[in-house]
């Protein structure tokens, strides 16, 4: 998250004023917006997505509406987005895995990069690990000797192909020297169901979402993806302290429009994201659910995707990974 700017005092002066802006974009907004959400009701990007939107909607003075467009590893709710007139009334809030369409689709029907208008970073998440509840392993060394006597008994949950939790499930295939089947669901929440009812037995997903689950005994917690321990989940250790110290992975969250949004609205939305951000009802709630908030202004976030697309790509060529 090089370049993140810190919430609270730290994130500097505040910006020109929210009627300010709106007299420039000419009266923006007169009514709803909506807010693509490209997974299933549950995950972590529904989550934080819906809790942007309420306090979006607070900010601007109008409903911020979710939309919940599941599919083809987001590009069917990024293809809402895409399409839209650039009038600022459709956005649309994803993760990293957003970004990640032309490396992980044969047929992909975007430009993730060139085809949006990126907004704002709003949050980053750490990874956790989870087993299958049926499975008598408790730790990675245990998973990782038994996946070599037995590969075609573990399969590996990712929420969508290009997310972070699958881009992490591939570094850790390739640092433990495993060949796994590696199966996307339509987001966290139906990939979960499955490991908890063992018809998957490991998923890497933000911690977000599979905590929940892991404290009541539902999955395994194995490992988080962190140089340190999680304070939402201090019982489970870091993967370095696993003897996997190269497993280190976040998650993050982010807001686009439509190509070609016009420079008053970019600015409008970007300040009332920024004061979004930097409110301690936000920070609190997003800490919660093991979400740290954290803001990037347009251009920040462009060289920050750029810089992302970049690693990801790398790892996936390394991985020999062929897209589907």
């Amino acid at each position: 998250m090089a370049g993140a700017v810190a919430l609270g005092a730290g994130l500097g002066p505040a910006r020109p004023g929210l009627a300010q802006a709106g007299a420039a974009a000419g009266g923006f907004p007169g009514r709803p917006i909506r807010l693509v959400i490209p997974f299933a009701p549950g995950g972590a990007v529904d989550s934080m997505g819906r809790l942007v939107a309420q306090r979006l909607s607070e900010q601007l003075g109008q409903p911020v509406v979710v939309d919940n467009r599941a599919g083809a590893s987001g590009t069917i709710g990024g293809q809402v987005v895409q399409q839209a007139a650039p009038d600022g009334y459709n956005l649309l809030f994803s993760a990293s895995t957003h970004v990640m369409a032309r490396q992980v689709l044969r047929h992909a029907p975007y430009d993730p990069v060139t085809d949006f208008t990126p907004m704002a970073l709003t949050g980053k998440a750490p990874l956790l690990m989870v087993m299958a509840p049926d499975r008598p392993q408790t730790d990675l060394a245990g998973i990782i000797a038994d996946a070599k006597r037995n590969p075609d008994r573990w399969t590996c949950a990712v929420s969508a192909l290009g997310a972070a939790g699958h881009l992490a499930t591939l570094l850790f295939l390739k640092l433990a020297g495993l060949d796994l089947l590696v199966a996307p669901y339509r987001g966290t929440a139906p990939a979960l169901t499955d490991v908890a009812a063992g018809n998957a037995q490991l998923l890497l997903d933000s911690i977000a979402t599979l905590l929940p689950l892991v404290q009541s005994n539902g999955v395994k917690g194995i490992a988080v993806t962190t140089s340190a321990r999680s304070p939402l989940a201090p019982n489970v250790p870091t993967a370095a302290e696993s003897g996997m110290p190269g497993l280190e992975f976040t998650s993050w969250y982010g807001i686009w429009g439509p190509k070609g949004l016009p420079a008053p609205l970019v600015a409008q939305l970007d300040a009332a994201i920024a004061e979004v951000m930097r409110n301690p009802a936000t920070i609190e709630r997003a800490a919660a659910i093991g979400i740290e908030p954290a803001y990037l202004d347009q251009t920040a976030f462009r060289r920050f995707i750029a810089e992302d697309v970049s690693r990801n790509t790398e790892l996936l060529r390394s991985a020999n990974f062929q897209p589907e």
